[in-house]
């Protein structure tokens, strides 16, 4: 049972400070505040010197890590990338970056993770969770192949025991029929699911199930937005948890409108298994727009040092 929520994200402001590293923090899951006086825990000087799409687990040893997407739409859109989005794809950031922390408030030092293997474009993205059957972490994320680029993004995946040696990347998930980018899974009751954003058919956020954390993965076929999402084709960013009650709350970013429109929407479902999400009737706040980012389960000791920490290292760690 989770005595409260923190969530890791970022800020798609105009200014590089926007996409660094933020904490929100929640007892229900549903109504956020925000950490460090609403300031950037870590601050990326590495790579493109922004992050963006975050995620976090907490190791079998106790150390919690973040990974995140390299990209400063704010430093590079101009100048770098050309104002083009498809160069960001084809030529972005081939790593990921990465923070470690055994107490979530002082962080080792930014770290770059890079893999062996094929001709990405740029990585988006990242997750990560723990897979039993294998005894290791299993990362996944977005990416294209610059040699395939008609074939559009695709889930790959790489294993680590030990978080300084990776395995060679594989495809973890191709939509035969369009690209699908912003992978989030999660496992219950031996089924593993998987939710994406796709292009296409549909257009939105979906979900998938299957027998291992590896697939091969096919659609949900209970899976349902209730009501229906409006302009579907703008929501992405899916992260989900268990709420205290024991519903499963999945929260998608809406980026249809500019401003304070934007931000995540909350629909809940009795399972994964079921897969019916509705939207949520509760109060739901955040205090400003959270961007992509993922959502890590407390105890009463985390949040309670979370949310009593009296002054927060300098930026980086």
């Amino acid at each position: 049972m989770s005595y409260g929520y923190l969530f890791v994200h970022f800020k798609e402001k105009k200014t590089p400070e926007g996409e660094q590293v933020y904490f929100g923090i929640s007892r229900d899951g549903l109504n956020w505040q925000a950490l460090n006086g609403a300031q950037p825990v870590l601050w990326s000087f590495k790579g493109d010197l922004g992050v963006r799409d975050m995620t976090i687990i907490k190791d079998k040893e106790g150390t919690y890590r973040i990974f995140a997407t390299d990209l400063s739409l704010a430093y590079g859109m101009p100048g770098k990338y050309r104002n083009d989005w498809g160069v960001i794809i084809r030529e972005g950031s081939k790593c990921l970056m990465s923070w470690a922390s055994r107490d979530l408030i002082h962080w080792d030092k930014q770290q770059e993770v890079t893999f062996d293997g094929p001709d990405f474009g740029c990585l988006w993205a990242p997750d990560i969770l723990f897979d039993p059957l294998d005894q290791s972490y299993l990362l996944h994320w977005s990416s294209t192949l610059t040699h395939q680029m008609d074939k559009g993004h695709a889930i790959w995946a790489s294993r680590t025991r030990d978080f300084v040696t990776w395995s060679a990347p594989f495809m973890l998930y191709q939509k035969p029929d369009a690209p699908v980018i912003d992978s989030a899974m999660y496992e219950e009751a031996g089924k593993w699911y998987l939710f994406v954003k796709s292009t296409k058919n549909p257009n939105g956020v979906t979900l998938l199930v299957g027998d291992s954390a590896v697939g091969p993965f096919a659609a949900h076929p209970g899976f349902a937005f209730d009501p229906p999402q409006e302009d579907a084709g703008h929501y992405e960013a899916p992260t989900g948890f268990y709420l205290p009650d024991g519903r499963f709350c999945l929260l998608v970013d809406y980026f249809g409108v500019p401003g304070k429109g934007q931000g995540y929407v909350p629909y809940l479902a009795n399972s994964l298994a079921d897969g019916r999400f509705a939207r949520a009737s509760q109060a739901f706040s955040f205090p400003y727009g959270f961007k992509h980012g993922t959502v890590l389960p407390l105890s009463e000791e985390e949040y309670h040092r979370l949310i009593t920490c009296p002054e927060w290292p300098e930026l980086g760690g």
